[in-house]
């Protein structure tokens, strides 16, 4: 039996996604003529109480494309260390915005208002870069999981309106933190000028993200998906993945977040296990002992047909997702007890 544990992004289409795909209508979206694309894009928009979205093929670009309509070159974006937009995007922050980034420590990677007041630049001295955009990960992949406090979320939006400044979620996992909370999402959604949302992790489609926003900010958004290279044609037919996600799979993302605790569990029975981050939702990360090596882990998991990744020197990751069935979950614990 195999198992597949190093991410959500592994999830393969339903065969009821793959059929609703397969009917998708289509046109072109660079002339915005694609109804299935238009129907996601208003759908993710109205989910949300935003006004407009915008379809792309990944986080990555829907992150890239918001820094890019926020940022100009020579300003100054903060994040924490540990943000994927810093971490994961290829240096995108300053190969295609010409933006610096000034990076906080935080809580399992998440940042607080206190820190961020600390961290805006004086703009009317000319020795330091102008700050024209916050950016906050929620989950916050580098910490496990973890799911930002609704009140210092709060905190950073009231700080940004007291300086002018956009604040920028990456929303990649934000419905595993919202499922989890309860927090209704459109009073969670007017905190942030922009979020972009994945389709392709625990949500199951096979490609894209959606970037939402103002009508304004999504006009300006579509002119730099083109300059990009992201402006798609016929692209309902992945689009309609999507659709399907955010009509069908979101709810059970609790199921993830269970099956988590459960392998978490089992990895702090082990006496190979040094520590175990809290498990707020579908990820969990371990640090393994000094005396056990990372790759012999990894690599004795994958004998039993259970892949994970390594996250670190001393620390290894696991990510549930809706291809799990309850037969591989227990599997992968016994597989672990069995080391």
């Amino acid at each position: 039996m195999k198992v597949d544990l190093r991410s959500d992004t592994v999830t393969k289409p339903t065969s009821e996604m793959k059929e609703f795909m397969f009917n998708a209508p289509v046109g072109d979206d660079v002339f915005e003529e694609d109804p299935t694309i238009n129907e996601l894009e208003k759908y993710a928009a109205d989910l949300f109480g935003m006004e407009a979205a915008l379809y792309c093929s990944s986080g990555t670009q829907t992150n890239q494309i918001a820094i890019n309509v926020h940022c100009k070159p020579g300003d100054e974006l903060i994040c924490s260390k540990e943000a994927h937009i810093y971490k994961y995007e290829g240096g995108g922050i300053a190969k295609n915005s010409g933006t610096s980034v000034k990076l906080l420590d935080g809580d399992r990677g998440r940042i607080t208002a206190q820190n961020v007041e600390l961290s805006i630049n004086d703009p009317e001295n000319v020795h330091y870069p102008l700050t024209s955009l916050v950016c906050l990960e929620d989950t916050m992949n580098r910490g496990g999981g973890a799911i930002y406090d609704i009140k210092e979320i709060q905190s950073i939006r009231s700080l940004c309106d007291k300086h002018g400044l956009p604040l920028h979620l990456d929303g990649a996992r934000v419905f595993n933190a919202l499922v989890e909370t309860g927090i209704d999402y459109k009073s969670y959604a007017q905190n942030f000028d922009s979020i972009s949302i994945c389709l392709s992790k625990g949500l199951g489609a096979p490609v894209g993200s959606v970037l939402i926003g103002s009508r304004s900010f999504i006009k300006k958004a579509r002119r730099v998906r083109k300059v990009l290279g992201g402006g798609m044609r016929q692209a309902g037919i992945i689009a309609a993945g999507g659709l399907y996600a955010l009509k069908n799979n979101i709810e059970r993302l609790k199921d993830d977040h269970e099956n988590a605790r459960k392998l978490a569990q089992t990895l702090s029975e082990q006496p190979w296990i040094k520590d175990i981050m809290d498990v707020d939702t579908n990820i969990v990360v371990a640090q393994v002992e000094p005396s056990t090596s990372v790759d012999s882990i990894v690599n004795k998991l994958a004998e039993k047909d259970v892949h994970i990744m390594p996250f670190g020197k001393d620390t290894i990751r696991l990510v549930t997702h809706l291809d799990n069935s309850p037969e591989q979950i227990n599997y992968a614990q016994e597989a672990i007890k069995n080391i």
